[in-house]
């Protein structure tokens, strides 16, 4: 009935200010996976908040940190929602206009970091997991919540524990993290992620620094390690590393046909970046397809003096991070083994390669009846036809749900183009938050074939 979705939207509005406050004393707890900061701690206080809501919550152990694992409800069916407590480290810190974890409401929007990625998100879960709650009595089916603490740095423990527990985790279906609403309103859905992986080089060519005057024709370790950069990528963007684009198919029809539809933003995002042309010059449905490609990103650069003023020397060091983000068929794995490969074969055997384990791409069909379940909810609150992409920019470890547990995975999400995920002053507008939450509360009643009133 009609009645009950009203009754869902105004539940949502008038608890929202409660939300706020479990979101701010969320984002206050530092998570930083990266670092090691805050991690247990949040772990805990993730667990309490499913707790208060009378959800069944255990602080799981991993090879590195914990999950956080949540089971309400009974029945033949059940709802996955995945999540992670762990955020990227505020850094720059100057350029914050509050502190990071010290969550502040101003503008209509709520800043701190971990705002929308992830916190923002998980709040918005148990917000609607309330409103159906209190409007519908409990549901006919089960929900469980899976909630990581390595997302940031590449999920390393999730395949372990979901092989390990895949029949405690099994499902018919999992709502995933990180859509967004534009600034037309319009919600999107992207069907999967990208892989990824992403390394560090480092290279030592002597002892110590030394004077650049008088050890001028001493190895200098910056250039060697541009050097080697150098032979990576060419001014078209090609990435050289031989192999690397054997497993990268071209886009499906279907694939094709959803990213056609999308409507240009080119010259928003010049605008925004205040840039006047795309790497590679790309443009039209050409950048559009840009997604279905790998990457090779140079991500941060280090090496010799970066205070203030001048110091002549010839640095001893040098590295760099970069991150490859992968299509459908790559093997993060195969991928590092070729750059060490190539770097050999470039005469760099003396640059040394860290890499993290990394994620694969995974892909959900766009036909696939809880899809469709989605996008009839999202045209419901947001009143306008949502946008379909066939694969996220970003990654996650979609690859390792879809292998071991094979359900359907879609996002919904809070967030809106200048939220600033990752970077300085993080945060989410409350209105698109109340948005997101609607929808996951719509998504939860409408997800038992039991209820036909909605």
């Amino acid at each position: 009935m009609i009645d009950r979705i009203a009754a869902l939207d105004q539940y949502v509005g008038l608890h929202v200010q409660e939300s706020m406050q479990e979101l701010a004393r969320l984002c206050n707890q530092p998570s930083i996976s990266s670092q090691g900061l805050g991690m247990r701690e949040c772990a805990t206080l993730v667990a309490d908040l499913l707790r208060s809501r009378g959800i069944a919550a255990q602080v799981m152990g991993t090879g590195g940190y914990p999950v956080v694992f949540g089971e309400y409800g009974t029945g033949e069916r059940t709802l996955l929602l995945y999540n992670h407590y762990d955020v990227q480290p505020p850094e720059p810190l100057d350029q914050w206009d509050s502190p990071p974890f010290a969550a502040l409401q101003r503008d209509g929007k709520l800043f701190a970091r971990g705002a929308e990625d992830d916190k923002g998100e998980l709040i918005s879960r148990l917000a609607a997991f309330d409103a159906v709650r209190a409007v519908y009595g409990d549901l006919p089916y089960r929900i469980k919540f899976l909630i990581e603490g390595e997302e940031e740095i590449g999920s390393p423990s999730l395949n372990d524990f979901i092989r390990t527990h895949k029949d405690r985790l099994s499902a018919d279906a999992c709502v995933w993290e990180g859509a967004i609403t534009d600034d037309e309103g319009r919600f999107h859905m992207e069907l999967g992620a990208r892989g990824m992986v992403d390394v560090e080089l480092r290279v030592r060519t002597m002892r110590d620094d030394v004077h650049s005057g008088l050890y001028s024709y001493l190895p200098n370790a910056a250039w060697r390690l541009i050097w080697a950069l150098g032979t990576l990528k060419d001014q078209q963007e090609r990435i050289l590393i031989p192999g690397f684009y054997d497993d990268v198919r071209p886009p499906t029809t279907r694939q094709r046909e959803l990213l056609a539809a999308l409507s240009s933003q080119e010259e928003e995002e010049k605008t925004q970046h205040e840039i006047t042309r795309f790497a590679g010059d790309l443009s039209g449905q050409a950048l559009k397809e840009a997604v279905l490609l790998p990457t090779c990103t140079i991500n941060g650069l280090w090496s010799g003096y970066q205070g203030e003023g001048s110091k002549a020397i010839v640095p001893a060091s040098a590295g760099c991070k970069i991150d490859f983000r992968l299509v459908p068929e790559q093997d993060p794995q195969e991928v590092v083994r070729q750059l060490r490969a190539h770097l050999d074969a470039q005469g760099f055997q003396d640059i040394e390669l860290l890499a993290h384990p990394g994620t694969r791409a995974g892909v959900v069909d766009p036909d696939d009846p809880f899809v469709q379940l989605a996008l009839q909810a999202a045209r419901a609150v947001y009143g306008k036809e949502p946008v379909v992409s066939p694969i996220s920019g970003g990654s996650g470890p979609y690859d390792i749900v879809l292998e071991h547990l094979n359900l359907p995975i879609l996002d919904v999400g809070v967030a809106h183009p200048g939220c600033l995920i990752h970077a300085p002053n993080e945060h989410i507008r409350i209105d698109n938050w109340l948005l997101g939450t609607r929808h996951m509360a719509l998504i939860f009643a409408r997800f038992s074939q039991v209820l036909t009133d909605v």
